[in-house]
């Protein structure tokens, strides 16, 4: 018993001393920091100079139970224009009672025009910084970095944290995007095959309606923006990655209904081929899920309609992916990692094939194999109509 009140009495010990460090750290630190939630990067046409948009919590907001303060936004934007990331940051510093922090920052926003001429000696700063996180998300805006940091939530406080959460929300509930870190782009960008990618984020709406919203894939050529993946050639890109988490695939029932089927788990593997020179990959994809909904009176627990429905949802992803090839190689950029399944399986071949892969990867002939099943009904066997 009294080695039970020892081993309490420690842990509150600990507990105290924990809560009195925060404490003392808080009121020495956190009133001369300016947290950064959010960076948008851009080039206005009139400068041609980099722009750099640092979104800053204010506590004080950030604490009230309305979140607005008085009529006080939760967040601060302030912008500057100059040479490079590293000095234009620093001279936000004269527009900042505060010093910038950033090990909180949550985004990284590279504006349509600055992603077309290129983004590499951007990345460079953010990948040597010991305070960006290598998990900050990277994503592409269709206007200016700047216009999507200002865009307000209805849910959340500050702007750069809903679109966190809604790349993250949007890959794992319809794997139409995937989350792209900073050290997954980079990576991408230092390979030699292997095209780096991103979430592609639009605004629609206007003034207080004005929303946030992904829309796709941002896909580079280098470090250079050359084209977009729509929703469902994301997907398609997903299923090859065997990134595909989640998500809702709608097929046409045995009555012309619709049935909502939900994707459960799925896996993907490329297997290149190589026969008298020419190259062909091999998809190989297998799914599993659940019928969610469906819209006719039609009984599905019927072996033959398991089997029709599995049979059409197995087209819809092939279609997917055939979708997502097609965009890519149009766009001449190796989303996939092709180049190096295939320097995986033959690197004697590859040496001759790295330096024209360019040339290459256009003309490779896709082979998509699905094998999809339908595991569960989910709570009602039979549709919910009258008998």
């Amino acid at each position: 018993m009294k080695n039970r009140v020892g081993i309490l009495l420690k842990a509150a010990m600990c507990i105290l001393l924990i809560m009195s460090l925060s404490g003392c750290w808080n009121s020495r630190e956190l009133d001369t920091l300016a947290i950064v939630m959010g960076v948008g990067v851009d080039k206005p046409k009139e400068s041609g100079r980099v722009q750099i948009t640092a979104q800053i919590v204010r506590p004080g907001e950030i604490s009230s139970s309305e979140g607005k303060g008085g009529g006080t936004e939760a967040f601060w934007n302030i912008k500057d224009t100059g040479e490079t990331v590293f000095g234009t940051l620093r001279d936000l510093t004269s527009k900042s009672s505060r010093k910038l922090f950033f090990p909180h920052n949550q985004v990284l926003i590279f504006g349509r025009g600055i992603a077309e001429e290129g983004v590499h000696e951007y990345v460079d700063f953010f990948a040597r910084d010991p305070e960006t996180r290598v998990n900050v998300q990277v994503l592409v805006s269709q206007s200016t970095a700047e216009e999507v940091l200002d865009v307000k939530s209805k849910l959340e406080k500050v702007p750069a944290n809903n679109i966190a959460k809604l790349i993250k929300e949007n890959a794992a509930a319809t794997s139409q995007t995937s989350e792209i870190k900073l050290k997954d782009f980079e990576t991408r960008l230092m390979s030699k095959t292997i095209a780096p990618i991103a979430p592609f984020i639009e605004i629609s709406g206007d003034g207080e309606e004005k929303v946030a919203t992904i829309s796709g894939t941002a896909v580079f050529k280098g470090d250079k923006l050359v084209g977009k993946l729509d929703k469902k050639e994301g997907r398609g890109l997903s299923w090859v990655l065997g990134e595909v988490k989640s998500g809702i695939i709608e097929v046409e029932g045995p009555d012309n209904d619709i049935v909502s089927l939900e994707i459960i788990r799925a896996k993907g593997k490329m297997i290149p081929e190589i026969e008298d020179d020419k190259i062909t990959m091999k998809v190989n994809i297998t799914e599993e899920g659940n019928i969610g909904e469906q819209t006719g009176p039609e009984d599905l627990a019927k072996l033959p309609e398991i089997k029709t429905l599995e049979k059409k949802k197995s087209e819809v992803i092939q279609n997917e992916v055939i979708a997502a090839v097609k965009k890519a190689q149009e766009l001449d950029a190796d989303v996939f990692g092709f180049g190096e399944a295939v320097h995986q399986k033959y690197p004697e071949e590859w040496k001759d094939m790295e330096s024209n892969w360019d040339e290459t990867f256009p003309d490779i002939e896709v082979e998509v194999n699905v094998d999809a099943n339908l595991r569960l009904m989910g709570r009602a066997l039979k549709p919910a109509v009258p008998e």
